[in-house]
């Protein structure tokens, strides 16, 4: 048998039923990491709860007209209505002279 086929084997042995005065029973430091998880737990809450009073009721800003004065030049996108596009049109084009 080689090296890892052995290991395999002996990693795969069960050993007896565990019995005796210490089978079943925990550790104290299991309780002690379970009650300091739960005091992380308790405290995040109450940063996570005291963070969430902090905000406002609504984002929405009390006076909007400096914000809509900001947006009348920003891109809205490369859709144009058809009534814009017209309009578009009629400035592209250079002024032509009348005959007369």
């Amino acid at each position: 048998m080689n090296l890892a086929s052995s290991t395999v084997v002996w990693l795969a042995q069960t050993p007896g039923t565990p019995t005796g005065p210490e089978f079943g029973k925990a550790s104290p430091l299991g309780l002690v990491i379970i009650i300091a998880l739960l005091v992380g737990t308790v405290l995040l809450i109450r940063s996570m709860n005291k963070q969430l009073r902090r905000l406002p009721d609504t984002f929405e800003p009390e006076h909007p007209e400096a914000d809509q004065a900001a947006d009348d030049g920003t891109d809205r996108g490369a859709a144009i209505p058809p009534a814009a596009e017209k309009t578009a049109e009629k400035k592209a084009e250079p002024p032509t002279q009348s005959p007369g």
